[in-house]
């Protein structure tokens, strides 16, 4: 049934085919799904026009694909393994068949509360099997999921909201993460303050804690789906009807809402997981992410259950209660197949290595890692200390933007090289551009990354912004998808992510946009005006360092700092705050007002020996004065 590559030369002649007629390719794969109706046109559009379609004229339902047409075949097997917070809570194990039903129970809540197809819905909760659940019964009646993280700020989720007026949000009454606790629905109260849009709003227990209700608006989850019927006829949507929005960094202020479709991104989706992991339907596949993120989306939800796999659903963090619990739930259910960040693995490696040695990590297959390039000391330990050698290991680099993984190995199949996402997936074709817009033709190479050629899972646009999406992706390199990723090409051909190359940064493997980081600490009375930039972070990969103007003389910078923090984390995310901050009479500006921040970043990461040309500053002697300065 499926199209798996099971050789590096196998690998080669597909994606030579795959480039040369990629509707062929596609439309084989998307063959092996079920459609309600069999697509007009395989692909149409371009990137210059900015309207990529992709099996336009089909019509489908993902949750079909992901759930019904397993059950008779599947319908025993574990779909989800829930793994709590703490290792001692409550676990469950859901099969296909438990999946499906409370999924169609959930759709005919959804339904019957007013919600139909097209229609926006909220959801911020904790990573729990309900999230997934809501997820799929949206999916199934045909409404606009857009999961927000669980660690963002009132503030954030009102602004996600508001953008794509939604209609309803479902939450939890509040979440444990390691020892804290968040109090989702306060967070939530918060933020409908400003959100007209949302009539309703269901509550999933959760902690159990007391917590505010408003009559009329707010519903319990479990009240709602004890009555509703487990049989619900999934809605019928066309092939590039929107699937979902999820919010991603830019460069500027606003979060863009990428938005996926139905039938392009479930044809890749599955596709990236089958064959970069080489996964097989008994095996028990764990990624580590939040379904916050794009990750969680596709490589938790929709790309395991499209493949008939086992995936385990993970609420806690990698060190709590110890920093063995990673290892500990890998040997509890026999994980075959592990996916976490690089930031994770660097801060693991840092512990003592009893934590891994305790435990039988013997059934593990193929390590991954996403978000970020690893480096290579993390890579090294990854391979040796987990993988005891044995294990492939697929450093993946994709983005929100493109649906699924882009650049990987293939595990087992292609050979890996620390520090390196190696080769793309058949159907992906990437290209190094120079400075003047010109494609590099070497072999060895480096320069700004794009794809020549649209593939079935990339975002259709930004909801409701489709100028900002076509600037963004497409004008700098005509005719191409610009990343905003720096790439260097080796001798063999092999991929090195080398970082971005706009004002985003990647922190932990989150994407978070300077500007928007910039705009919370302004917000401090205090602060003149301010400027962020990254620096090298041994267990981040990258750390906010911010420097700021302020009116008044700061007695206290460690105080000062701590309300920068508060600030950046309740209009944000703690996961924003500054790493560094260092109070400045000046910014290096050029005489048109513009930010010089290479040389902020150098400063930041302690490389000033030579700081390039600044004779272009309005005031030079700033630089020298910032050198001398001191961060907290």
């Amino acid at each position: 049934m499926w199209l798996n590559i099971k050789s590096f030369d196998e690998y080669k002649e597909v994606y030579k085919n795959s480039v040369e007629d990629p509707e062929k390719f596609w439309e084989e794969y998307a063959g092996t799904f079920y459609w309600r109706k069999h697509w007009d046109k395989t692909h149409s559009g371009s990137f210059e026009e900015g309207n990529v379609k992709w099996f336009e004229g089909g019509k489908l339902n993902i949750v079909e694909n992901c759930l019904d047409r397993h059950l008779d075949t599947m319908g025993n097997k574990t779909a989800f393994i829930f793994e709590p917070n703490h290792p001692d809570s409550f676990r469950r194990t859901i099969s296909y068949r438990q999946l499906h039903e409370d999924v169609c129970r959930f759709a005919n809540v959804l339904e019957e509360k007013g919600i139909t197809k097209g229609d926006r819905v909220a959801i911020y909760m904790a990573m729990t099997p309900e999230l997934a659940i809501a997820t799929l019964a949206c999916a199934r009646i045909g409404a606009v999921h857009s999961i927000v993280f669980a660690g963002f700020s009132a503030q954030s989720l009102a602004e996600r909201i508001r953008d794509c007026d939604a209609k309803m949000l479902i939450t939890n009454d509040g979440l444990r993460r390691g020892d804290k606790h968040v109090p989702l629905k306060d967070i939530s109260d918060e933020a409908l303050e400003s959100c007209p849009t949302v009539e309703k709003v269901i509550v999933c227990q959760r902690t159990n804690r007391d917590i505010s209700w408003v009559e009329g608006r707010d519903e319990w989850w479990h009240m709602l789906i004890r009555n509703a019927s487990k049989k619900h006829e999934a809605v019928e949507m066309d092939a590039e009807d929107p699937l979902f929005i999820l919010y991603t960094s830019g460069s500027t202020g606003k979060p863009k809402g990428q938005v996926h479709t139905c039938g392009g991104y479930m044809i890749y989706t599955s596709y990236s997981l089958r064959n970069v992991f080489q996964i097989e339907e008994e095996d028990v596949y764990w990624c580590t992410a939040d379904a916050g993120w794009i990750t969680g989306h596709s490589y938790i939800i929709y790309g395991p259950l499209l493949n008939g796999v086992s995936g385990i659903i993970f609420e806690g963090t990698p060190t709590y209660p110890d920093p063995g619990r990673f290892w500990e739930v890998c040997e509890k259910y026999e994980v075959t197949h592990f996916y976490t960040a690089p930031t994770a693995i660097r801060a693991l490696m840092k512990e003592d290595i009893e934590y891994v040695d305790k435990y039988d990590l013997s059934s593990l297959k193929v390590l991954g890692t996403v978000g970020e390039p690893i480096n290579e000391e993390a890579w090294h330990w990854y391979d040796e200390e987990i993988g005891n050698g044995e294990c492939p290991i697929v450093d993946t680099w994709w983005q929100t933007e493109t649906g699924g993984i882009m650049i990987s190995p293939l595990a087992g199949i292609t050979p890996t090289k620390p520090g390196y996402a190696t080769l793309p997936l058949p159907g992906i074709q990437p290209a190094l551009m120079d400075d003047e817009g010109n494609e590099i033709k070497d072999t060895e190479a480096q320069g700004d990354l794009v794809i020549k050629h649209p593939w079935p899972g990339m975002t259709r646009g930004i909801w409701g912004d489709m100028e900002r999406y076509q600037e963004t992706y497409f004008t700098k390199y005509p005719g191409n998808y610009f990343t905003g990723d720096g790439c260097r090409r080796d001798e063999d051909g092999f991929y090195r992510i080398t970082g971005r190359v706009d004002d985003v940064l990647n922190v932990s493997g989150h994407r978070l946009g300077t500007a928007e980081i910039e705009n919370a600490i302004d917000e401090h009375p205090k602060v003149v005006e301010s400027a962020v930039v990254g620096y090298p972070h041994d267990v981040k990969g990258e750390g906010v360092f911010a420097f700021a103007i302020c009116d008044d003389g700061i007695g206290d910078p460690e105080a000062f700092k701590k309300e920068i923090n508060d600030l950046v984390s309740k209009i944000i995310s703690p996961i924003a705050k500054p790493d560094k901050l260092q109070i400045t009479t000046g910014l290096p500006k050029t005489r048109s007002g513009k930010i010089m921040r290479r040389i902020l970043r150098k400063v930041a990461s302690g490389d000033t020996d030579d700081l390039g040309d600044t004779s272009t500053l309005l005031d030079p002697s700033v630089v020298e004065d910032i050198i001398k300065g001191k961060a907290y």
